[in-house]
């Protein structure tokens, strides 16, 4: 039987995309985007959880993403769940969940100056 590794996600970026580049000089971009869900309690009472994603891109998408996107920006991406583990210097064992994306968009509406929600005061940004 066959199985399926995908993710999609829609979220505000944490903070400005980290951009490295490997030896074989490849680019990696790195990035958190928070999703943000809001239920009513039991009470009736609104209650919101943020969840923060990590967010890693390759290659021609890395330079989009590190070029065009910024801390606040609203995205929608695609890609597959990968967890990493490592030891720390003290031996710890350490794991990181990640997704891998290979699609991302932009849904930053623009206004006619030019500039898009993100960089608007009233954008309702859940951090």
């Amino acid at each position: 039987m066959a199985s399926l590794n995908r993710w999609t996600g829609i979220g505000y970026l944490g903070n400005a995309p980290d951009v490295q580049y490997l030896p074989s000089g490849d680019s990696v971009t790195k990035f958190s985007i928070a999703c943000r869900e809001s239920w009513k309690d039991s009470n009736g009472e609104k209650q919101e959880r943020t969840e923060w994603i990590n967010i890693v891109c390759f290659k021609k998408l890395a330079e989009i993403c590190s070029e065009y996107l910024k801390k606040g920006s609203f995205v929608y991406v695609e890609g597959k769940i990968q967890t990493r583990s490592w030891e720390d210097k003290d031996g710890n064992k350490k794991f990181k969940t990640e997704i891998l994306i290979n699609t991302m968009k932009m849904l930053d509406k623009k206004k006619g100056n030019g500039k898009s929600d993100a960089d608007s005061e009233d954008t309702d940004i859940p951090f």
